[in-house]
């Protein structure tokens, strides 16, 4: 390829083209790609692990980008690179997923799924650009996150990385996390690359086991799948990466009509594809769709992939494949062109962004850290209240409440942060976060003036087995290992229900542990394991009033005995000053305001529970149990009551390119403020092909002072409710509509107004 640039002051003085930031990203990458071997081509589309050979990587195989780092990799990483011909910079990437989640010291915020029960895309974009800024002062470019799967089987073991069950909500929080990673642009020094992951299907399991074949339709694709996808990618999301499953046989790795069709055809997306974790040797080892790596490297980079992660024989398998003709020189120029353009356009080749000597300033700071106070207060659910929250001692006893504070996850610091945290296991090189960053629950009621606390374990949870097929998979990364219950401790029951006889109130924090939860760690049951059922039939049993905390990365099974419980609260993994956020809601010092973003059921074998599911069932529950989730997505208390009233539309006879205008008059009845979440549903009352019987489509908070009212008007295009008609075409169809306003996804929390669509 010749150079057909213009002369410039940089050329004249013997500057390459590419390395004259006074041209444009385009020129640059033009100049570069002549410039390239094939060699060096096949290698800028890899990315590899930094904890091996570095050498390796950079001076034989031409690495594009490394990830897992520390910062004297980064900086060893950026002086071989100056050892190479043409001295392309290193792109870094990291799973910072909520927070710098492999960084000492780093913030760590709730888990993706503790954010969505904020339902505040503005609070998850500031907390994006914490993170950034927190990823950028370390080295790092490229965060994997955000997740946009959907998480519809709760067995799945990555539950807590989603935004929850609604496809609308999850890409409104997911473009307000893409914002907040990439800032105003990427030639801000505190923006970092944002990935959308994992396209596309990849939570619809089978029997919630990871990364199993998704047996999901183009249209199911399109009617759910995609939406939330196709909504960042038009936010300018710069990464996409795919997922580790297959659909209808074929790896999403080499699935032409999601990369090519859909995603870069009619989407028009011009952003760069990264591949999970070896995905392209898992289609020769695991999947077994193609007989060697030659072939796997031609199918990857003929489908459309631009970076391959964590394969490093599809080095020698793309130069093979060139080699016995399935690929030619220039097919790789695409993808690299792609990966080339991300660097120039964070401006790596004037500036590798390495650490930043102050970055201690900026780590772990304590305005992050009152913004992380603010969203784990955000992140909290009441579910269940019978008035013994908020705790306060009464005027005619005016000493501290006595709390007898039970449970395995009371004090449990590294569990409270949940997966993607440190302790999670994923870097070798951290055991956790450090502890006097992390507030527990017991560290929190101890701080809290008006309360004395006795505290008991109570009950243990698991404990771990090596896996009989061995201690890894093929590829060499550790396969987890076999949890195993906790049999029920009859004496650390019978302390914890000797604090309990001794308490004015219970508070009993169970759950899960991080052993449960993850890649490759979904699970057969939901229900509480160990020693914990166990726990609460005992504390239940006292009669003492019991307030239950479920701290939890996904929607659990309460055993029977909690329906007796006084109040019960979900704590997604609330990250650092998670304990400080309870201990606060507990006492009434803040109000509860979260929302669930998924429903929880009853029973594992309701599966699946999520509220926007296809009408034409046979019946409407089990033989032996209700179908109806314990606790519906949208739902959430207060320690308030807010009433909902004549719901109301300026029209009921609409074209499809109007607004459909509602008022409601929402109240708060009690004593207390409140943020109410108003949320607005959309029946199509008959459809040409079966649907969801309503959708959430729109949704506004509001804060009310105790007493206050207030007529809160609410617009959505018409266009907006649609459905995927049997041709798979996204479409209004004509007829009659209700409009569901109210505090829930459950039919008796709504209000119904009807209109027509011509």
């Amino acid at each position: 390829m010749t150079s057909t640039l213009p002369i410039t002051d940089a050329t004249r003085t013997g500057t390459l083209p590419y390395q004259d930031p006074s041209l444009t990203t385009a020129e640059r990458v033009r100049d570069l790609l002549g410039r390239m071997t094939v060699e060096e081509k096949v290698g800028q589309m890899l990315q590899l692990d930094a904890r091996d050979d570095l050498q390796d990587h950079i001076l034989r195989r031409h690495v594009g980008s490394i990830l897992h780092t520390s910062p004297e990799r980064i900086l060893e990483a950026n002086r071989l690179t100056a050892e190479t011909r043409l001295r392309i910079p290193l792109l870094v990437g990291e799973d910072c997923i909520h927070g710098h989640s492999f960084w000492p010291g780093a913030t760590i915020y709730p888990t993706q799924l503790g954010l969505a029960a904020s339902w505040d895309a503005e609070l998850i974009e500031r907390v994006a650009r914490a993170t950034a800024e927190e990823v950028a002062v370390t080295g790092v470019h490229w965060t994997f996150s955000p997740v946009l799967c959907i998480a519809r089987d709760l067995r799945w073991g990555r539950v807590s990385e989603t935004f929850g069950e609604d496809p609308f909500l999850i890409g409104e929080l997911a473009s307000g996390m893409v914002r907040g990673y990439q800032g105003d642009g990427l030639d801000d020094p505190t923006a970092i690359l944002a990935t959308a992951k994992h396209f596309a299907g990849y939570s619809e399991t089978q029997g919630g086991r990871d990364a199993s074949e998704a047996d999901i339709s183009r249209r199911k694709l399109r009617s759910w799948f995609l939406p939330p996808f196709e909504r960042v990618a038009r936010e300018g999301c710069r990464t996409f990466m795919l997922g580790y499953q297959s659909t209808d046989g074929v790896p999403i790795t080499v699935n032409d009509w999601l990369l090519s069709e859909v995603l870069r055809g009619e989407w028009g997306y011009t952003g760069t594809l990264i591949t999970d974790w070896d995905n392209v040797g898992r289609m020769v080892w695991e999947q077994k769709v193609q007989p060697d790596y030659a072939h796997a490297a031609a199918a990857a980079v003929k489908a459309g992939n631009d970076m391959v992660m964590t394969t490093p024989l599809f080095y020698e398998g793309a130069l093979e494949a060139v080699a016995q003709g399935l690929l030619a020189d220039d097919d790789f120029d695409a993808a690299v062109g792609r990966i080339l353009t991300l660097k120039f356009d964070l401006g790596l080749f004037e500036d590798p962004r390495l650490p930043a000597d102050d970055l201690d300033t900026v780590v772990g700071s304590a305005e992050h850290a009152a913004l992380n106070l603010e969203v784990a207060r955000r992140s909290l659910v009441l579910l269940e209240n019978d008035g013994t929250l908020p705790l306060a001692a009464s005027a005619s006893a005016p000493a501290p409440v006595r709390v007898a504070l039970v449970g395995p996850l009371a004090d449990d610091a590294q569990t409270q942060l949940g997966d993607w945290a440190g302790g999670s296991g994923q870097a070798g090189w951290l055991d956790g976060q450090p502890r006097e960053m992390i507030t527990t629950v017991l560290d929190g009621l101890r701080a809290t003036e008006g309360v004395s606390v006795q505290y008991a374990r109570g009950a243990d949870i698991l404990t771990l087995e090596d896996d009989p097929n061995g201690r890894t998979f093929p590829d060499g990364q550790p396969r987890p290992p076999v949890v195993v219950p906790c049999a029920p401790d009859q004496q650390l029951i019978a302390e914890a229900v000797a604090a309990a006889e001794q308490s004015d109130v219970v508070v009993a924090v169970v759950g899960d542990r991080i052993e449960l939860v993850g890649e490759g760690r979904s699970t057969a049951t939901l229900e509480l394991i160990g020693g914990q059922n166990a726990l609460l039939d005992a504390l239940i049993a006292t009669g003492k009033p019991v307030v239950v905390i479920l701290l939890a990365s996904k929607p659990l099974v309460l055993p029977p005995s909690t329906a007796q419980a006084a109040a019960v609260i979900w704590a997604a993994n609330p990250g650092m000053l998670g304990g400080q956020a309870l201990a606060e809601l507990l006492t009434g010092r803040i109000e509860p305001s979260g929302r669930l973003p998924i429903s929880f059921a009853r029973h594992v074998g309701q599966q699946p529970t999520y509220y926007n599911q296809i009408r034409g069932q046979h019946g409407d529950r089990y033989a032996d149990l209700t179908q109806a989730p314990a606790w519906a997505f949208g739902q959430g208390l207060s320690y308030t009551t807010v009433e909902y009233a004549d719901l109301a539309l300026a029209r009921t006879e609409l074209g499809a390119g109007d607004d459909i205008v509602a008022e409601v008059t929402v109240s708060n009845t009690g004593d207390r403020p409140v943020r109410e979440t108003v949320q607005v549903y959309v029946r199509d009352a008959v459809t040409s092909v079966s649907w969801a019987d309503r959708e959430l489509k729109v949704y506004r908070q509001v804060d009310l002072a105790p007493g206050e009212s207030a007529r809160v008007v609410l617009t959505l295009p018409v266009a907006d409710c649609t459905i995927v008609d049997a041709a798979a075409i996204r479409r209004v169809e004509p007829g009659a509509f209700e409009l569901l306003v109210g505090s829930s996804s459950r039919a008796e929390d709504l209000l119904a107004a009807g209109f027509e669509v011509r």
